[in-house]
């Protein structure tokens, strides 16, 4: 038969100075937990908490990103102003694209195509086939590291020459001053092609 261990019956001011003890351990370790439980807090979790989430200080602190954003964003505003002009254009010229809109102005007559529309809309069209490649390149350029004067060059060189080709279309500027632009505008976009494959080349 199994020998019983016997029981040890604790005075009960010992007790007390027992979980005394263990609480002010436990104080402890709350205390230095914390400043790491908060550093370590998810982005999603402060967000959820309804907590503030600040940007990424490695993202805002490079100067290429940041030159990227302010470029990309005019080029942006550039599509917006060209959709405006396009909807003006139509309702000008009373040419409509969907037979509601020109029953609403005036009858189905106006269900039509007309030539200023359409070269405002070949402008958008080409604004989208070479401003989206430009975003997806420029961002990824932007992590390469590259010399901010020189990813400066990049970005300004693409926007001054895709504001200079919408001015072109929509103006009818004489030839061959769209084409040159639009030849211009890609120089650089060549050319952040190429240095991204030349650094992702070793990952293939």
């Amino acid at each position: 038969m199994p020998l019983s261990r016997p029981r040890t019956k604790l005075h009960p001011a010992a007790l007390i100075h027992l979980l005394g003890e263990n609480q002010d351990r436990l104080a402890l370790g709350l205390s230095r937990l914390s400043p790491l439980a908060a550093q370590a807090r998810s982005p999603l979790a402060a967000s959820a908490a309804g907590d503030r989430v600040a940007p990424s200080p490695r993202m805002m602190e490079n100067a290429v990103f940041m030159s990227f954003t302010f470029y990309s964003t005019i080029l942006i505003l550039k599509m917006y102003v060209v959709a405006i002009i396009t909807g003006q254009v139509r309702l000008r010229k009373k040419a409509f694209a969907n037979p509601e809109d020109a029953l609403r102005n005036g009858g189905l007559q106006y269900y039509r195509e007309d030539p200023d529309v359409e070269r405002c809309r070949r402008a958008h069209r080409n604004d989208m086939e070479n401003i989206f490649p430009f975003l997806f390149l420029g961002a990824i350029y932007s992590l390469l590291d590259p010399s901010p004067a020189v990813a400066r060059i990049h970005f300004f060189i693409f926007c001054v020459g895709r504001i200079i080709h919408t001015i072109a279309y929509l103006l009818r500027l004489k030839a061959p001053t769209r084409s040159v632009a639009y030849s211009v505008a890609q120089l650089p976009c060549f050319s952040m092609a190429l240095q991204i494959l030349l650094a992702t080349t070793p990952y293939w």
